[in-house]
């Protein structure tokens, strides 16, 4: 078994007040990013891609049925989610799932000009971003910081993700 690199992920544990609609929203939308089921217990299950898995629990010592991701903490999770039919396919399919389009008057480049996403809100309030992959050599992707000029992020929407050529930028 290779292990992951320095840094990457090992887990994400989200606390969900509904565990039967949790696993419902997130184990479709996991299947569909190509997460297997991994673990299953009474209080939670989660579903693992390589060497990252993501964990949905309704623990005992939940401390608030909400979850609001405009305060502070978890704004939300971005996801490759494959080329931009890929995207276009899962935010299609996502209401029937749980799932509501935010900003639909900016999508798909609510992020951007050059930022093809979705980004959903399921019924417990969590955000998810589903980012496309673009065929562009040359650049990384930075994002304006929340309050910034063009920043939607202080205003409740995404932070603007724009392309910059290597070596400028963040």
């Amino acid at each position: 078994m290779q292990y992951p690199g320095t840094g990457s992920f090992h887990h994400v544990e989200l606390w969900v007040p509904d565990l039967p609609r949790g696993w419902q929203q997130w184990g479709w939308l996991l299947g569909e990013l190509g997460y297997e089921p991994f673990q299953d217990w009474k209080h939670g299950r989660s579903w693992q891609l390589g060497g990252t898995y993501l964990v949905i629990e309704q623990s005992p010592a939940l401390a608030a049925a909400v979850h609001d991701r405009l305060r502070a903490g978890l704004n939300h999770l971005a996801f490759h989610a494959g080329d931009r039919a890929s995207v276009d396919a899962l935010t299609a399919a996502a209401p029937a799932h749980g799932w509501t389009l935010l900003f639909p008057e900016r999508h798909p480049y609510a992020g951007g000009e050059n930022h093809y996403a979705a980004y959903l809100a399921n019924a417990d309030g969590f955000e998810v971003e589903l980012v496309a992959r673009e065929p562009l050599s040359g650049f990384h992707l930075g994002a304006e910081p929340a309050g910034r000029a063009g920043g939607q992020a202080g205003r409740g929407g995404p932070a603007r993700h724009v392309l910059q050529p290597h070596g400028q930028g963040p």
